[in-house]
């Protein structure tokens, strides 16, 4: 075997361990970069249902805390659920808080997703990915699921199944990712003339 042979096979052989290395992690990709608390949430595109068809991604909504809603016009838990998105939205009222529904249904088009939004009386951003490349991105593994992300992009809660998300303790995840306590924190002062009773949540 001459030089120049020897060089392509080792080459060769290099070739298919990269390859075989490379399908090896797509096949195991959830298990080797599992998207769960404390890891950065994957970007996606999803187009609005209001008539525009802009398509937005997570960069859309940088330095927000988003929660990440996904969900189906034919999920009767996620129907159950909705409401208490928007009870949550007038709770915080913050401009920093984006709420976030990304519906996955492929038999119906945007503007019965947005007919069905408007039903419900939701006045929350609302997007349609027909594609379920938002589904593989986030590992989902039914519906509803949904993710609190921070505003350094790093999800700090994953919930699947439907949830009361305007419960005191979501509102208070929430308030806290916003800066709410910090505020609140730094308004006390032990030299008040008067200290300020602590209201009840």
């Amino acid at each position: 075997m001459t030089l120049r042979q020897q060089w392509l096979f080792a080459g060769a052989i290099v070739g298919l361990l990269a390859g075989g290395l490379g399908v090896g992690a797509f096949v195991m990709r959830d298990e080797l970069f599992p998207v769960d608390v404390g890891s950065r949430a994957p970007s996606f595109m999803a187009r609005t249902v209001d008539g525009s068809n802009v398509v937005r991604t997570l960069e859309d909504y940088r330095g927000k805390v988003v929660v990440l809603n996904l969900w189906a016009t034919w999920c009767p838990p996620c129907i159950v659920e909705m409401p208490s998105f928007e009870r949550l939205k007038r709770a915080v009222n913050d401009t920093n808080l984006r709420i976030v529904a990304v519906s996955i249904d492929d038999l119906v088009g945007a503007d019965s997703v947005a007919r069905f939004a408007r039903g419900l009386g939701l006045t929350f951003d609302i997007l349609l990915d027909s594609t379920h490349r938002i589904d593989r991105a986030y590992q989902v593994t039914g519906y509803p699921e949904t993710f609190v992300i921070a505003k350094d992009g790093t999800i700090r809660k994953k919930w699947i199944g439907p949830a009361d998300w305007s419960s005191p303790a979501n509102v208070a995840l929430i308030r806290d990712l916003l800066g709410h306590a910090q505020v609140a924190a730094g308004r006390a002062s032990p030299d008040s003339a008067a200290p300020t009773p602590l209201r009840r949540r």
